[in-house]
This record gives structure tokens, sequence and C-alpha cells, in this order.
């Protein structure tokens, strides 16, 4: 059987399902994972109709998912199920060449920066947060001491060793885009004066579209620093709609409210581009699809993509029993809020790099068609 493409009312509709309910995998899948970490995680590539996208498997709800994947052959092919009845076929993606090597001072490249979706290499440059380790203040869905504790990363990830792994996965990997986040290490620059130092090396080294992240900081100035340095695209992350569920789920991050957000993306958006400077928005930690739709009429206007991706809980956190968002729900934002997007000829595709350009963790780049 073939699974319809991404393009196709039942392709999307797949995607999204799947995204939301996750999958039940075998132990033995191999290929590219993303396990604890910063940001939404505890999911697995996989290739379906040509398109690589993530899925939550290492999640609670996985393991009571109607989809199953059959062991992967040699070619990691595998076979797809949902409720016993074969979907067809779909690929777990092979681990990138540039994963088998170490930096200079001998530091496996997968703990520097890993592979998300297809193309897109991505990295936490400061793997602390000056929030985490207080849980009055921490974001409740954030594992990012998750991964540092178990070994499989390092806490700073310096410039030069930023741009020996860059470099090194677009000569052996094709990879065409690259995310630099980083934990918030100070409530001044808020992360953006290492984020440009990690730009400007990586830009010295390897002629590669980057996106950086971070809350924004207190002097806009940094926006121009940041894109002098090499940055493509800005990104700056709600994580969710209203100030009420902000304030519920991440009750430090909430103390930069919304409206100081939208002041952060005016100023923002000339120096970087229409469609250029981007902000992820969890579904399911609260808000209705109204409230997120309605928060989309605000930001679209202004030239910031909303990029929307169902919450994932994460093991481990405060939130790893909380209920992902259903598929219904995705649909009802993501339908009309991909026709937004249309309308205002804003395509994930127009996007240089980052989150919105990979679409890995959403559906929403299907709706936009």
């Amino acid at each position: 059987m073939t699974i319809p493409t991404l393009g196709t009312l039942s392709g999307r509709k797949l995607v999204t399902d799947l995204q939301s309910f996750g999958l039940q995998i075998g132990e033995e899948t191999g290929g590219i994972s993303r396990k604890g970490g910063a940001g939404p995680s505890d999911h697995k590539a996989i290739t379906i109709a040509g398109q690589t996208v993530m899925v939550p498997v290492y999640t609670s709800a996985a393991l009571r998912s109607p989809f199953q994947a059959s062991l992967p052959d040699r070619n990691g092919a595998s076979t797809l199920e949902r409720d016993g009845q074969t979907l067809g076929t779909i690929h777990f993606p092979a681990a990138p060449r540039f994963y088998g090597l170490s930096t200079a001072d001998g530091i496996p490249y997968w703990k520097i920066a890993l592979l998300h979706g297809r193309d897109t290499l991505a990295t936490t440059v400061h793997q602390t947060c000056i929030r985490y380790a207080d849980r009055r203040t921490s974001c409740q869905f954030c594992a990012i001491g998750q991964s540092l504790a178990a070994g499989r990363t390092v806490a700073y990830k310096t410039p030069a060793q930023l741009a020996e792994v860059a470099k090194a996965a677009v000569e052996l990997d094709g990879v065409r885009d690259m995310v630099l986040t980083t934990g918030t290490p100070n409530v001044i620059d808020r992360g953006a004066a290492v984020l440009v130092e990690s730009a400007r090396a990586i830009k010295a080294a390897v002629n590669l579209p980057l996106q950086v992240q971070c809350e924004p900081p207190r002097d806009h100035g940094w926006f121009q620093r940041l894109r002098d340095a090499g940055a493509d695209s800005l990104g700056m992350h709600l994580e969710a709609a209203t100030q009420s569920v902000r304030e519920k789920i991440m009750p430090g991050k909430a103390t930069v409210s919304v409206d100081r957000y939208m002041d952060a993306f005016a100023a923002a958006v000339p120096i970087f581009g229409r469609g250029q400077v981007n902000t992820y928005i969890l579904a399911g930690l609260g808000d209705s699809a109204e409230d997120i739709l309605t928060l989309a009429e605000r930001l679209i206007p202004l030239g910031v993509y909303p990029f929307v991706v169902p919450f994932v809980p994460i093991s481990g956190t405060p939130l790893e029993n909380h209920e992902a968002p259903s598929a219904d729900f995705m649909r009802s934002v993501l339908a009309p809020l991909g026709r937004m997007l249309r309308d205002a000829n804003m395509k994930s595709t127009d996007i240089r790099a980052g989150c919105g350009r990979c679409g890995a963790c959403s559906s929403l780049s299907a709706y936009e068609q």
C-alpha cells in the first residue's frame, strides 16, 4: 500500500494524527532520536511519502497509540499499521555520517548538535537556564537538564566546536540550515550575546543559513547585532498564546509578558524581514483554538510566522502526564491557520532557516497548501 503525500487531505490527516497519538516502535529502529532536551522532544524522525517528520515515540501516550511500526529492514523500511490495519511503508532515516566524528578536543559531534527532520542541524548552545533548577520558575514542559544529566550533551558548546560540526554536517550530510537555541543565562541579553559569538564563528566556517532563538533581550539593539553576526532568521517563542496559561505553565518566562514579546517582534521584523521572525506555540497547554488563532491574527500582520506544534509531554517533567492535544483539536487550529498564512502569502517555504522551515514537528506546512 502507498501512503498519501502530505499535500493531500488524507496525507496531512495521517501526520496530524501521528503527531497527536504518537507511534509504537520496536527497540531497534535506529536512526535519529530526540530524547530529552530544551523543547518538545521524545521524538524520532520518520519519512512518510518522501517527507521527514518528527513523531513522539518515547511518551506514555505513544505506548497507547493505535499506530505501530514494525522493525525496519536493512534499508530502514517499516510497515505502518493503525489498529492492526496496514497503511503502507514508512522509513526510519539512518544516522547522519557526521555523528561518527569527534571534535578536535574529543567530544562526539552528536553531543554538540543533532539532526532534526531531514536536513536541519540544531543545538542548544547553553544547556542550562537560570529558571530550570527551581520548579517555581521553570517551564513545566522543559527537560533542558535531562540530556545533560544523562551525558548526551555538554553544558556549553564553544563557537569553535559549533563551526566545526556545522561544516562537517554540510559537507557530509547536506544539511541546509541550522538552529541555535539557548537556555536563558541572564535577564539582560537573555542569551543573545552567546548567540552572536556562535553565529559569527559558524558563518566564518561555512555558508549555512542560521536561525537564532532566545527570549526578547531588554535592549532591542541585539536584533541588529544578531543579524550582523550572520543570523538569517530569529525565533522568540511565546510557547502559549495567553498570559494566563503562560503564568501557569511557565511562571518565570511569563514575567516577559505577551505585550513585551509583541514589542520585540515589531522591532525585529524590520531587521530580519517579513516571515523571518518566528514564534513557537505549543497547542494543548490550556489555550483554546480561538486563543491561538486570535494571537495569530496579531502576529501575521506584524510579519511574524506562528509555528504551532502539538504539545508533547516529556517524561520526567511536571507535565509528563498532561494529555497531548487531540488530532481534532490540532486540525481545528491548523486548518484555519494555514488559510490565514496562505492569504497573507507567508509560507514556511519562504523562511530562510529554523523550525518553521524544517516543519518536521508540525503538519502546519501541509495546511498552507
